[in-house]
């Protein structure tokens, strides 16, 4: 019987052993769980205050009250509890979240002071360096700002108000990258008033051109800036007074003209009436036309003189005609004629005038062969579009270069004088292709090797309704970039024309 408990006894200690070291081990791996059933006022207290300060927003502080604060004193009352440690993961995150915020209202400071907290209680991570390259880049930015800021200041006080590092420009920079700021909207007014003022001042003094200047800056500075309505009435009765001075002293210089007082040291020549309009227009088509009219005329005078034998009068011609159309064909043309006339040997029957003119020396086989090539070359280049550049390959650089040779070869003069008109012909076709720009080069080729040709103003107008059209469907398609240079093609040739104006106070309006 003792026998039988004691070995009762031996195996029921090990049992019970094995429980308490059971009770033991779950105690320790439950010691958090079982802590928390205990009661424990203070730290819950603490808690429960953390997440109320966490949900009202009350994130940081110095006072005791923050979140911040509550959650790190439940840590000093038990350093490995999960929930406050949770909570400072949330208070950073909600930290994160209220930096960028900042960042987005431009709150600089705000936001890297909180970007800094995030950074304390998340230790960093991708969004934090995110948010602080943001950051990074927007003081970079401000910097810019305050720089530009401040050389438009400089600009404004030195009376520089346009130009792209004037006033205007540098406001409009600052502007676009800081719609807000008022500093720079306060000096964009500033540079409106003064360039009023200067368009009243310039109106006044009668300098148009000043005038317009001012006027078109202040337009596309500020479009709807409230002096710009009267500053346009006045413009437009300037202009009015200008036109009617402008228009008598064309018909003064046609008048001069057919009267056959060409040029001279007077005042009352179809060349001072003229150049006395460029003065008051200086784009005006009619007066250099007039100029190049009073060129053809002198141009004329020379070959006469060529005829006659008076090798200096038509010398003295050319050179003047030359300063109104350098590359006038028919001046070209003339000069070769001047150039021959006069490496003619002078001889003694010369002087007899029943006696013919000497025959003009013989070309060597050479000679003739590099004319022809010159010419062949030149019809080429006429064929190819090529008549006034590239310089040296041009079809009017290779016709002259082969009359440098022979000033009378038949085919090199020809080719010269009928250079305009196939100018004309390709200005035609370029014009019902549109292609624009390429009829723009031939017209500017026929102003050239033309410019009296009564012909170039209808071309010029049907040139400017078409850079219009172009211009009106591109604003229509909302490009406003392409619509103003297309605009700009028109101006040129036609500054007044109504849909030029109408176009440009559309597109201003839409900027």
């Amino acid at each position: 019987m003792p026998t039988r408990r004691s070995r009762r006894r031996n195996w029921l200690v090990p049992l019970l052993l094995l429980l308490v070291i059971a009770v033991v081990g779950a105690l320790w791996l439950n010691q958090n769980r079982l802590r928390d059933m205990l009661p424990r006022t203070d730290l819950n207290t603490v808690l429960t205050q953390a997440q109320q300060a966490l949900q009202d927003g009350r994130l940081d502080g110095q006072d005791g009250t923050s979140a911040r604060e509550l959650f790190q004193a439940a840590i000093a009352l038990e350093p490995d509890n999960e929930r406050a440690h949770d909570g400072l993961r949330q208070v950073g995150q909600a930290e994160l979240a209220q930096a960028d915020a900042a960042l987005q209202a431009g709150h600089l400071d705000q936001a890297t002071q909180q970007a800094a907290i995030a950074r304390e209680l998340l230790g960093g991570g991708s969004d934090i360096d995110r948010l602080d390259h943001a950051i990074s880049s927007a003081h970079a930015s401000q910097v810019q700002t305050v720089d530009l800021v401040d050389q438009a200041q400089q600009a404004l006080a030195a009376g520089k108000l346009d130009g792209a590092d004037g006033a205007g420009a540098l406001y409009q920079r600052v502007l676009r990258s800081d719609p807000g700021n008022a500093v720079a909207a306060h000096g964009l007014d500033q540079v409106g008033y003064a360039l009023a003022v200067q368009a009243r001042k310039a109106l006044d003094a009668k300098d148009t051109d000043a005038a317009n200047a001012s006027i078109e800056q202040l337009a596309a500075l500020q479009p709807n800036n409230g002096a710009l309505p009267a500053l346009r009435a006045l413009q437009a009765q300037t202009r009015k007074q200008d036109n009617s001075a402008l228009d008598a002293t064309l018909k003064q210089g046609q008048d001069a003209l057919r009267a056959g007082r060409i040029g001279g040291t007077g005042d009352d020549t179809a060349l001072a009436y003229f150049q006395a309009a460029l003065k008051l227009d200086p784009d005006n088509a009619q007066a250099r036309a007039g100029l190049g009219k009073v060129a053809q005329a002198m141009t004329v005078q020379a070959n006469a003189a060529i005829d006659a034998g008076d090798a200096a009068q038509a010398t003295k011609l050319l050179d003047q005609a030359t300063e109104l159309a350098p590359k006038s064909a028919d001046l070209a043309a003339a000069r070769a004629r001047l150039g021959s006339a006069t490496s003619q040997p002078a001889t003694a029957a010369a002087a007899d005038d029943s006696e013919a003119p000497p025959a003009p020396a013989a070309l060597s086989p050479q000679q003739s062969a590099a004319v022809a090539r010159l010419v062949q070359r030149a019809q080429a280049a006429t064929k190819n579009g090529d008549i006034m550049m590239p310089p040296g390959d041009s079809a009017y650089d290779l016709y002259r270069s082969a009359l440098a040779i022979d000033g009378n070869n038949d085919a090199a003069m020809h080719g010269l004088q009928a250079l305009p008109g196939q100018v004309e012909q390709q200005f035609n076709q370029a014009l019902a292709a549109g292609k624009l720009k390429q009829a723009d080069d031939m017209l500017a080729n026929l102003a050239e090797l033309a410019p009296g040709d009564a012909a170039q103003s209808a071309l010029s107008d049907r040139l400017a309704s078409a850079w219009l059209d172009q211009a009106e469907q591109q604003l229509a398609r909302g490009d406003q970039i392409d619509a103003g240079q297309s605009l700009e093609h028109a101006r040129k040739l036609a500054p007044n024309h109504p849909r030029v104006l109408d176009l440009t106070a559309r597109l201003q309006g839409n900027r």
